[in-house]
C-alpha cells in the first residue's frame, strides 16, 4: 500500500509537532558510513529512494574554511575544529579522544572556540531552504556535555562533577557561550529548526544526578530553546541512554522533539510524562532488535512505539538509525510497519 501525497514534507513535520493531523508520521533516517561499507552505497541509496525522508539538514554553508584534519570515520587520527584529536580503529564509526586538550586546567585560559564556525552564509542557507519541500535543520548542533568530555577527557570530567570547582563552571560558560552565539546566528536564517545533541544516559540511568543536571545544564538547554522559539523555530534534542528522569524537565523548558533510546526506558512512564507535550523523534532499538532481531520483532517494536506514544493527531516521527550490519530486511520492516499502522485519509 502506498500513500497519496497530500502535503509537503515540511508541512507534515510541522503538523506532527503541533498535533495537527499529518497525513502520516514524518520519516527520518540516520545513517553511519558503516552502513554503506557493509551493504554498498547502491543498496543504501535505493532504500532512501523507496522511503524518502521528510527531514534534511543544511549542507554547511560556511564561507570560512574549517580547521580540521583527517576523517573521523576512517581508521587513524582526525582533528576537529576545536583541536581535539580522535583516534579510530574501526572504519565507518567515530573515534574517541585519548589525549584531551585540557588534561591540565592550566591550559583552559588558552582555549579558543572555533570562531570560523560562526561565519554562516545566510543567503546560501536561505536559498537552500526555499528550494526544499523537506523540513530543514540548521547544521550547527550544540553538544556542551560531549564537547566538555572531548576537551577535558571523560574520566577527568566526572571527577570535576564530583568536585564542582570554579574551573568546571568556567568551562561550561565558555562552551555554552560559543553554542549560544552559534544558535543566535542560525536562528536568523530560514531553517525550520535548531538541533542539539548530548548523550546523557547510561543503560539504566542518567550519568550524573538529575539534580546536578538541573543545576548545571538545564538552564543552558532552556536558553537554546528560547532562542529557537523567539525566532519562530522548533527545537530538537538527541540523547542516548536512559534519560527518563529528565523528560519532565525537557517538557518544561519547551523542547519540541526528543530523540532518545526509548527501549532503554519505561514506555508507560514516558507516555505519562511527555505524550501530547512533545514529539517523540523515534527511535527503534538499535542495540538489540534492529541488528539482531527478526523483521517480525522489528514490526512489534514499531507497534509498541505506536500503541504507547503515538497520538492520532501526531507526536511521533518515524525515525531510526540504520547502522553497520543491521539487515536490510529489518530496515525495510521499520517503515513497512509504520505505513501499515498509520495509512489514513487526513483532513485538510
Amino acid at each position: 500500500m502506498t500513500y497519496m501525497k497530500t502535503m509537503t514534507s515540511r508541512e507534515r513535520v510541522q503538523r506532527c509537532l503541533c498535533f495537527d493531523h499529518p497525513d502520516r508520521p514524518p520519516r527520518d533516517l540516520w545513517l553511519l558510513p558503516s552502513t554503506a561499507l557493509h551493504h554498498g552505497q547502491e543498496t543504501v541509496e535505493a532504500f532512501r529512494q523507496r522511503w524518502p525522508a521528510d527531514i534534511c539538514q543544511v549542507p554547511g554553508c560556511r564561507p570560512a574554511p574549517r580547521k580540521t584534519a583527517g576523517d573521523p570515520y576512517a581508521v587513524g587520527t582526525a582533528t576537529d575544529e576545536w583541536g581535539c584529536v580522535f583516534e579510530n580503529v574501526l572504519p565507518g564509526v567515530h573515534g574517541e579522544v585519548k589525549h584531551p586538550l585540557l588534561e591540565d586546567w592550566v591550559r583552559l585560559e588558552d582555549l579558543a572556540p572555533p570562531e570560523e564556525l560562526l561565519a554562516v552564509d545566510t543567503a546560501a542557507v536561505n536559498a537552500f531552504c526555499r528550494d526544499q519541500e523537506r523540513y530543514v535543520f540548521a547544521s550547527g548542533w550544540a553538544r556542551p556535555f560531549e564537547r566538555m568530555q572531548f576537551l577535558r577527557g571523560t574520566e577527568n570530567l566526572f571527577y570535576d562533577f564530583a568536585e564542582e570547582g570554579p574551573e568546571l563552571q568556567a568551562l561550561i560558560d565558555l562552551v555554552h557561550d560559543f553554542y549560544r552565539r552559534q544558535y543566535e546566528i542560525w536562528a536568523t536564517t530560514e531553517v525550520d529548526a535548531l538541533v542539539m545533541m548530548d548523550d546523557w544516559g547510561s543503560q539504566i540511568s542518567l550519568l550524573i544526578s538529575p539534580d546536578q543536571w538541573r543545576r548545571l545544564f538545564k538552564p543552558l538547554y532552556a536558553e537554546y530553546a528560547t532562542i529557537a522559539h523567539d525566532h519562530g523555530k522548533a527545537f530538537f534534542m538527541h540523547s542516548d541512554g536512559c534519560i527518563q528522569d529528565i523528560y519532565p524537565d525537557l517538557v518544561e523548558i519547551g523542547i519540541d522533539a526528543v530523540n532518545s533510546q526509548l527501549f532503554c526506558m519505561d514506555f508507560d512512564r514516558l507516555a505519562a510524562t511527555a505524550k501530547d507535550h512533545l514529539t517523540f523523534w523515534g527511535e527503534i532499538d538499535r542495540q538489540h532488535i534492529l541488528p539482531h532481531g527478526s523483521p517480525q520483532e522489528v514490526r512489534q517494536a514499531v507497534e509498541k512505539v505506536y500503541d504507547t506514544l503515538h497520538d492520532p493527531a501526531g507526536g511521533v516521527i518515524a525515525q531510526f538509525s540504520w547502522e553497520g550490519a543491521t539487515p536490510l530486511a529489518n530496515a525495510e520492516a521499520v517503515y513497512e510497519a509504520w505505513e501499515a499502522l498509520t495509512t489514513h485519509t487526513t483532513p485538510s
